[in-house]
């Protein structure tokens, strides 16, 4: 007759299989950590302040200019090493132009024919120069974000929601670019 184990014989019985698991989890935690992996720097180094003045606004809405410029410092100051500084004191610019502001109507309500989904579209041009040297760190032109809205929902969202999420991203995306490895 086999008699079932006591759980002080299961305690004192080698689990092998765990320490299989954990030794090999060891070893390649420790191969990893030799592999002569080094972390590079995800933007310039010899950068150390950015100055962003107001973009310019070519399109026709009002004070999106001020809210993109904001948008644009808050993620330098989150997401970068770089410190904001005023023009005079600074390393480097980020200069910035708003071409063009559009609404295109995703879908329609069946009833009526009111807009259900709208996408709000920003074109921007920027360029991010060394002010010392007078060298373009990074540039791009006619860079298109997108952010949908739903104005024909229950809760009736506003065409300041798809700014505010198109600004945001627009942000973003300056940001990414400023990154070395681009």
């Amino acid at each position: 007759m086999i008699r079932p184990r006591s759980r002080s014989e299961q305690a004192r019985r080698p689990r092998t299989w765990l320490a299989s698991a954990r030794s090999l989890s060891c070893a390649v935690l420790l191969v990893a950590a030799g592999c002569g992996y080094r972390h590079e720097p995800l933007f310039p180094k010899d950068v150390g302040t950015v100055a962003v003045p107001i973009f310019e606004n070519l399109a026709y809405y009002k004070d999106v200019e001020f809210a993109l410029t904001e948008a644009v410092v808050k993620e330098i100051e989150w997401r970068t090493p770089f410190q904001v500084a005023r023009e005079g004191a600074a390393d480097s610019v980020l200069n910035g132009e708003i071409v063009r502001i559009t609404q295109s109507t995703l879908s329609r309500r069946r009833r009526g024919g009111l807009p259900q989904d709208v996408e709000y579209r920003i074109i921007v041009n920027f360029e991010w120069k060394d002010l010392r040297s007078g060298k373009i760190l990074r540039q791009r032109r006619g860079m298109e974000i997108a952010a949908p809205y739903s104005p024909a929902r229950e809760i009736g969202q506003t065409i300041s929601l798809g700014q505010r999420r198109a600004v945001q991203r627009v942000a973003e995306r300056v940001v990414d670019i400023m990154r070395t490895d681009l």
